[in-house]
């Protein structure tokens, strides 16, 4: 069982900038974002394992950068050039892997509580 816990979120204008962080419990190969806005489905955001491998949803592309200290097991999200369509409340995953697993693709099996970000225009 691993625990995560987010931080980092809140409220910025149009063209800001935001860093999550997500701490997990114990090392774990894949962590990962998501987000879910209040009228939309859960959409994967960034994803990256232990190796260093990742991969970005297109809609994030450019602006956001996931990273993550192994050393720390803690994960994660540079977001700038914010729009409001970026408003969601995004969770960290983290899944079990190796050096064979997608991350992208695997059912995350561990979830934080979630950490709000509001982007106004």
């Amino acid at each position: 069982q691993v625990q995560l816990v987010e931080s980092g979120g809140g409220s910025v204008q149009a063209g800001g900038s935001l860093r999550l962080s997500c701490a997990a419990s114990g090392p774990i190969y894949c962590m990962s974002w998501f987000r879910q806005a209040s009228d939309k489905g859960r959409e994967g955001v960034a994803f990256i394992d232990s190796d260093g491998d990742f991969s970005y949803a297109d809609s994030v592309k450019g602006r956001f950068t996931i990273s993550r200290d192994n050393a720390k097991n803690t994960l994660y999200l540079q977001m700038t050039t914010l729009k409001p369509e970026d408003t969601a409340m995004y969770y960290c995953a983290a899944s079990p892997g190796d050096h064979n697993t997608w991350c992208a693709l695997e059912k995350h099996a561990y979830w934080g509580r979630g950490t709000q970000v509001t982007v106004s225009s």
